[in-house]
């Protein structure tokens, strides 16, 4: 009966002046006949517990089967959400609308929410984003620095805050659960996401797992709060040779010495949900892992909120192509509660509701996902607002923002060598030049996961470039003259300053086997400047350190820039003195290629150690 009444027909037909007296007594919690016929789950001020359970007394096995199934925007039309009860909805990297607005973002957003609200029991979806150095899928959102940036700042403080100013921007186009921040102890360089780590220790990321509360606020009901996820759980920064989704191969006691206590302290944050990784523990899939997902990560750590598959994670179980009952009875059964289909979800949810009919899984297994589901969207308070907050789109690359993000690039900024004091340089100075492929992108200096999911080198999002901070710190009599590649240099100039590294990769394609060091254009370069006989000064842009010991003795000063998103001023800031360096390795730098895995304490003689940096 209750359901019949809050079905879509229950809303056409009553008039909306009856509709509003019904939500305003769930929303007052009011008594006596004005309640009398609002369902318990429908109630503001009703204990979540008690909301939850009353949902899922109502909820057909397709209404649960759907909660537990996530699908990319892709390929979901509204109308299909609403007949297959789908209770999740992602954007995957550069899965954005045909506008690439934040107010298009938050139509669309409304859009998939009114067709949720469409369903028999009117369960809203949420919609998930890897929004893992702000909100990098939409174009004009504040690109902060990537992570290990941020773990060179050693200000857990800062990353908080950095967490809260996403959220905002997430919460402006409408989004609620963000799959970041990514806890991952990246233990070898040649890892494609080794950027995506805070650093190579577990204190360290550890530390950082202050994203998290700047992500969800006080409590998730708070305005502007986003549900954020810890991930890849577990060890996918460990894998052998550094291979992206490969085999970390470790004992118990390293895995849990070294890649669990992020997640530990993430728990004890209270972190909202969890990413399952790719990758295998000693030839085993995590992603059917009942072991490390449901005995260690539920039970001994007490985690109560989501556990979510990666992308496609359980099609990968048996080995075969597509989502199989093997792969989706053993996923489930591990412990896992919503799966990232993403594309193939109506076979997904055949096998699944087949896996259950044949009591390959049991009731029990989906009303627990269920709970956990539930309890995060009414904690949300998705129930009582299920629409975009528009208050929180005009923060989406706002100065503010974008503020905070020069400040993180400031502090982001590791200073490796400095003979003869050539840093700060003079703002004053009566000619500079610049050279290098990444002193005028913004796509360059933003890395991988910056609107599309490798990233892409261009003018691919508003912000400042390196060159442009230079520009704007320099005396108006200052002359800067800029060439890519360093032709038109002579002994004439100052100082050279040599912006160069790495190009965007995110993971898979960014894995280097092979070698670490410096591309030939970016030799080039530098052989250019440094036959002119002025200062050079070189700015690493970079996801991971390379290998540039051979080439060390012949530059003056040298400044690790990691990734640091929009804001170029603040690598100037660092460059001119207006911020005096502060920054600390985060990772070991190699002497050459062949030592990685190198890490502190191994006792490996390393180029710069971890920890390292200089000053003025």
């Amino acid at each position: 009966m209750m359901r019949t009444q809050f079905s879509p027909l229950w809303r056409r037909v009553v008039p909306t002046a009856v509709v509003g007296a019904v939500v305003a007594a769930a929303l007052t919690g009011a008594s006596g006949a004005a309640q009398a016929g609002v369902p318990v789950y429908h109630r503001a001020a009703a204990a979540i517990p008690d909301r939850v359970s009353d949902l899922l007394a109502r909820m057909s096995l397709d209404d649960k089967l759907g909660q537990m199934t996530q699908v990319d925007r892709s390929v979901l039309t509204p109308a299909d959400l609403t007949t297959y009860r789908i209770g999740s909805v992602l954007s995957g990297g550069g899965s954005a609308p045909t506008s690439n607005t934040a107010q298009a973002w938050a139509d669309m957003y409304d859009g998939y929410q009114r067709a949720a609200l469409a369903t028999p029991l009117g369960i809203p979806m949420i919609y998930g984003v890897d929004a893992v150095h702000g909100h990098n899928n939409v174009r004009g959102a504040t690109i902060f620095p990537h992570n290990i940036g941020l773990g060179a700042t050693r200000d857990p403080a800062l990353v908080q805050r950095i967490g809260r100013a996403v959220a905002e921007e997430v919460s402006g186009t409408g989004i609620d659960w963000n799959f970041a921040p990514c806890l991952c102890v990246a233990r070898n360089d040649r890892w494609g996401r080794t950027y995506e780590s805070f650093g190579e220790v577990p204190e360290l990321a550890s530390a950082m797992a202050s994203y998290i509360p700047g992500l969800q606020g006080g409590s998730l009901a708070d305005s502007g709060s986003v549900l954020a996820t810890a991930k890849h759980y577990l060890g996918d920064g460990g894998t052998t040779n550094g291979t992206d989704q490969g085999d970390t191969q470790l004992s118990e006691q390293e895995l849990r010495a070294i890649h669990l206590p992020p997640f530990q302290e993430a728990v004890r944050r209270g972190v909202g949900s969890v990413m399952v990784s790719f990758s295998s523990w000693n030839g085993a899939k995590v992603h059917g892992s009942q072991y490390l997902i449901t005995t260690l990560l539920k039970g001994e750590l007490g985690f109560g909120g989501i556990v979510v598959s990666d992308w496609a994670g359980i099609d990968q179980l048996d080995g075969q192509t597509g989502a199989s009952g093997s792969d989706v009875r053993t996923a489930i059964n591990a412990g896992i509660d919503v799966v990232m289909v993403p594309y193939e979800y109506k076979a997904f949810l055949a096998t699944l509701r087949a896996e259950v009919l044949a009591n390959r899984i049991s009731m029990a297994r989906i009303d627990d996902a269920n709970r956990r589901i539930l309890t995060k969207k009414f904690e949300l308070g998705l129930f009582e607002r299920p629409y975009t907050d528009r208050s929180y789109t005009a923060t989406v690359g706002s100065a503010a923002h974008r503020e905070l993000a020069r400040q993180a690039v400031r502090e982001s900024q590791v200073l490796l060598k400095n003979d003869n004091g050539v840093l700060p340089l003079d703002k004053g100075a009566r000619k500079l030049f610049v050279a290098g492929k990444s002193a005028n992108d913004i796509g360059n200096q933003s890395g991988g996961w910056t609107i599309s999911w490798q990233g892409s080198s261009g003018a691919i999002t508003p912000g400042t470039t390196i060159l442009q901070g230079i520009q704007q710190s320099v005396s108006t009599s200052t002359a800067v003259t800029y060439n890519r590649t360093g032709t038109g240099i002579d002994a004439s100039y100052d100082a050279a300053i040599a912006v160069v590294g790495e190009t965007p990769y995110a993971e898979g394609q960014g894995d280097r086997p092979g070698g670490l060091g410096l591309d030939q254009e970016d030799i080039a370069t530098l052989n250019r400047l440094q036959a002119s006989g002025v200062p050079l000064v070189v700015v690493l842009v970079s996801g991971r350190p390379l290998d540039i010991a051979a080439q060390l003795s012949n530059w003056d000063a040298l400044v690790a820039a990691w990734l640091p998103g929009t804001e170029g001023g603040g690598v100037a800031d660092v460059l001119f003195g207006a911020y005096r360096p502060t920054g600390k390795l985060p990772s070991t730098w190699m002497r050459q290629a062949s030592q990685q895995p190198i890490n502190s304490g191994d006792g490996k003689a390393s180029l710069f150690p971890y920890g390292y940096g200089l000053s003025y």
